[in-house]
């Protein structure tokens, strides 16, 4: 007898619970430590300008001066919430092809690819050696959000 009193509690628990996470928008993707990082609650989002001149040179090949590599770094560093660090590499990446009016397949700079630009931008983590938070387990450094902005 108190099995089934045990089972139905925990049935009408799951249920309570399972109507409470649709109604308070559980599943959204705004909730959860990346929620922080939205402007629309007044985060403000970093330029990036050393990342942004870093990932153009080395998208067409160019060597990076050490001053930029350097900037970018520290920049990326400054972001105190480390959930916030691929947002706004992605937020740069998407100023860029904005103010270059790419479009998708198209070169975003002579000799440089929509798609090489993504995967330049997604690593700069890994190249700066700052932390990312990774909680999938996978491509440790690098980060999934800049190299598919549009996600």
């Amino acid at each position: 007898m108190w099995m089934k009193t045990v089972f139905w509690g925990l049935l009408l628990f799951m249920l309570v619970a399972t109507t409470m996470a649709v109604e308070y928008g559980a599943r959204s993707h705004n909730s959860g430590p990346w929620s922080w990082c939205d402007p629309a609650t007044g985060y403000k989002v970093s330029a990036l300008t050393g990342c942004r001149a870093m990932v153009k040179l080395q998208c067409v090949g160019s060597q990076v001066p050490e001053a930029v590599l350097r900037d970018c770094c520290q920049q990326l560093a400054d972001i105190n919430n480390v959930w916030c660090r691929c947002g706004d590499l992605s937020s740069m990446l998407r100023s860029v092809y904005q103010e270059l009016g790419v479009r998708e397949g198209k070169e975003v700079l002579p000799g440089c690819r929509k798609e090489v630009m993504k995967l330049t931008a997604a690593s700069v983590p890994e190249v700066c050696k700052v932390p990312i938070p990774n909680p999938s387990g996978d491509g440790a450094g690098v980060c999934y959000r800049a190299a598919y902005p549009d996600v």
